[in-house]
């Protein structure tokens, strides 16, 4: 089974697809590090364009560990600098969970 899963990242144009690649393959294994045991990742792109030369770009990002799922997701006119906001929104999923277990295990009475 594939780490990273792509839904609509086949409906971008190749150099779009070669951004999402290798900006996924970048961020993995902080991710992974993050969660320890993650099963899988799930990144979902969606371009919307109203008739104009741009595009808006929606980005979900799902990780799902054996105890947990972690979402995040942003949206913005550039794919890379949308990318970089989702992978950094998961990041701070991850430091939240981790702060609030950490907090509750040293705090028990």
């Amino acid at each position: 089974m594939e780490i990273i899963q792509f839904k609509g990242v086949s409906e971008l144009s190749n150099e779009d697809q070669d951004t999402v690649k290798s900006l996924s393959t970048e961020y993995y294994p902080k991710i992974k590090r993050g969660l320890h045991n993650i099963t899988s990742l799930e990144l979902h792109v969606k371009a919307h364009s109203k008739g104009g030369e741009k595009k808006k770009y929606s980005i979900h990002l799902r990780a799902i560990a054996p105890t947990r799922i972690l979402e995040a997701q942003d949206d913005d006119w550039d794919l890379a600098r949308t990318l970089h906001k989702v992978f950094r929104n998961m990041e701070n999923e991850i430091k939240k969970v981790f702060d609030k277990e950490s907090y509750h295990k040293s705090h028990k009475p």
